[in-house]
């Protein structure tokens, strides 16, 4: 059972509640392969039991044992040690008993020399500053193939992340062995509600004022799962269970805004910070950009994950004195600044992982960050992140879900990666010499997410390491040679981003005699269309995908020199559909083969079904193709 504790303790990106922590390791919704093909197991699940009461003022106590056989040598590793992890200020950990059970029958016990404790108190001792979690690592001893480890541990809770709610789920991956698994779930029978279960036995009992709620699965012969794609997943799709005391995703908002939205209070220190950032700019839609550009590079990060302070932000005047915090804290930050300037906006919940929809059951853990919507502007912005520019949006937090905390919209969802947006543009001149070597000039102009993907990667790269940078390029593609860069500022959030790129080649084709060269990029970016094309090539599995669009438009000219003649070259190429359009032209002019092509990719939204997948690969195929044609000479 997941006792949902995180919801933006971006610090601890794994821990969504003790339970997950130490046991839910398995992968997510499967593509089984034939029904009769096993699952070849490293280790099963011989017990998996939880027991969590929830007291009137909903603290919890959870008793959860694991019982795991080794079945074989590569597993004793991960096996052989457990670490479990929890709030020192609001959550207690006791271990019942840590023992190994030999293959003989013969019980040992782990000693306390093999349990570790570790208490993280933040800047100064006995004063966390931006995590409290104690973690508790248990070696059980004299592991080996056939053994079964056994943890038997108590969790409490002793304040409830959100006043009056409580929420708890668990998913059980159908390619893991579980050969006995047993919730427990005793809550006051006057506790509203709601739950769902799924491919889980059920009996629900009540006596003396409590409700007693009794799961059972068992998945003892697993198939094998053949699915590589986890880019889109949903926990609904596993067996498993969800409860929770929210009636909502609107109450969930509301909830998380009782507690932030005060947090985000016009001081004079915040009006002044403000007016200073802004300076004389008047449009307010400007003003914004640069408050939102102040957050995002001047703010670092840092999870808050003391007791409650994983769901609730930091107060203004500690984020602005430390130059820290984590989402909450940056989009609690902006809120206050825009406010400053009498810019609406609000804080908004968001997955940033990979589920793309809510449960059915209002969950907690459907949402992990907080970003800023600006209605006036119908504008969403993600100031934690340190490369976005102002009116794009990570990947990561597009087309999803999302809660607004002040003004809530029911089915709302966060806007799609725009291909449009996104595009790339490579010319390159490529000046072949008679002995084969070869100089010239790359032109690179990115707009969009392509372009401040590239302000990121230069951000921090001196002159000397660029020219090394590009001497290890040439190297990797098998060539001597060298090359200097002319490139915009990379320091700025917004706008496009261009770069010019001067080289030597040596051996650039074989000479003298006749040989063939491949056309393609000579300089790695953002987004060559070969890189698109080779994503829509590989094997379509049926579930949906994360996916995205953009354009890329790759130009070149090859200068041949007087003594050598072109024979053959690709044949030009138009095709167009499943939202992709590719055209390639290739002409000769006079001594010069002049390579013309562009890709287009429309794919509307961020989730591509398997059926649009595999259209897309059937032109992918015949693209690919084309991509790879070479001109040949002598």
């Amino acid at each position: 059972m997941t006792n949902l504790r995180d919801l933006m303790c971006k610090d601890d990106r794994n821990l969504l509640g003790i339970v997950s922590v130490l046991l839910l390791v398995t992968l997510p919704a499967l593509v089984m392969a034939d029904d009769s093909e096993p699952a070849d197991l490293n280790m099963r699940y011989v017990r998996y039991h939880i027991d969590q009461t929830v007291n009137d003022d909903l603290t919890h106590v959870q008793r959860i044992e694991v019982a795991k056989k080794v079945l074989k040598e590569r597993a004793i590793k991960r096996i052989k040690k457990t670490t479990i992890s929890f709030s020192t200020s609001i959550q207690h950990a006791e271990v019942l008993e840590a023992y190994t059970l030999k293959q003989d029958g013969r019980r040992i016990d782990a000693p306390k020399t093999n349990f570790q404790v570790r208490i993280n108190k933040g800047a100064k001792e006995n004063a966390p500053v931006f995590s409290d979690r104690t973690t508790l690592t248990v070696v059980f001893p004299e592991v080996e193939v056939g053994d079964t480890v056994v943890f038997y541990y108590q969790l409490t809770q002793t304040e409830p992340m959100f006043p009056g709610q409580f929420s708890a789920s668990s998913w059980f991956s159908r390619a893991q062995a579980y050969d006995d698994v047993y919730i427990r779930l005793d809550v006051p029978e006057s506790l509203r509600a709601h739950y769902q279960t799924r491919q889980m036995t059920e009996k629900v009992t009540t006596k003396n004022g409590r409700r007693i709620l009794e799961w059972r699965f068992k998945n003892s012969d697993p198939k094998k799962n053949e699915r590589q794609d986890y880019s889109v997943w949903d926990s609904e799709s596993e067996p498993g269970f969800a409860f929770s005391t929210f009636e909502s995703y609107q109450q969930i908002a509301e909830t998380y805004g009782l507690r932030a939205t005060p947090k985000a209070e016009v001081t004079e220190r915040v009006s002044k910070l403000a007016a200073e950032i802004v300076g004389d700019e008047t449009d307010t839609r400007e003003q914004a950009r640069l408050l939102y550009e102040w957050v995002a590079t001047k703010i670092s990060y840092a999870g808050n994950c003391i007791g409650v302070g994983a769901v609730v932000p930091h107060d203004i005047f500690f984020i602005l004195d430390n130059r820290m915090g984590d989402c909450k804290d940056h989009a609690t930050v902006l809120q206050a600044l825009l406010s400053a300037k009498g810019i609406r906006s609000t804080q908004a919940l968001v997955n940033s992982g990979r589920v793309y929809k809510l449960q059915k059951v209002p969950m907690v853990s459907s949402v992990n960050h907080v970003i800023n919507y600006l209605p006036d502007y119908d504008l969403f912005v993600d100031s934690t992140s340190t490369d976005t520019p102002f009116g794009l949006l990570p990947f990561s937090v597009s087309d999803k879900p999302v809660l607004l905390v002040d003004g809530y919209q029911e089915n709302m969802k966060t806007p799609a990666t725009s291909p449009a947006v996104h595009q790339q543009r490579m010319k390159s001149v490529v000046n072949i010499v008679s002995d084969g070597s070869a100089t010239g000039e790359i032109e690179l102009n990115l707009d969009g997410m392509s372009a401040a993907n590239t302000r990121k990667g230069f951000r921090h790269i001196t002159a000397d390491q660029e020219e090394k940078w590009l001497e290890k390029v040439f190297r990797s593609e098998g060539y001597l040679g060298s090359g200097s860069i002319e490139k915009d500022d990379p320091s700025p959030l917004h706008g496009p981003y261009g770069m010019k790129v001067t080289f030597e080649k040596k051996s650039f084709i074989h000479r003298p005699g006749a040989g063939a060269f491949r056309i393609g990029p000579l300089l790695p970016s953002d987004a060559p269309i070969q890189d698109y094309i080779t994503s829509m090539v590989e094997p379509v599995e049926d579930v949906d995908t994360a996916c995205s669009g953009g354009k890329s438009v790759e130009e070149y000219s090859y200068v041949l020199p007087h003594d050598m003649e072109l024979l053959a070259k690709p044949e030009d190429m138009a095709i167009e559909g499943a939202y992709i359009k590719y055209t390639a032209t290739y002409k000769v002019e006079g001594n010069t083969l002049k390579v013309v092509r562009v890709l287009e990719d429309q794919t509307p939204g961020n989730v591509c079904s398997p059926k649009l997948v595999e259209a897309q690969r059937a032109l992918g195929l015949q693209i690919i193709k084309n991509l790879n044609s070479q001109a040949v000479y002598k």
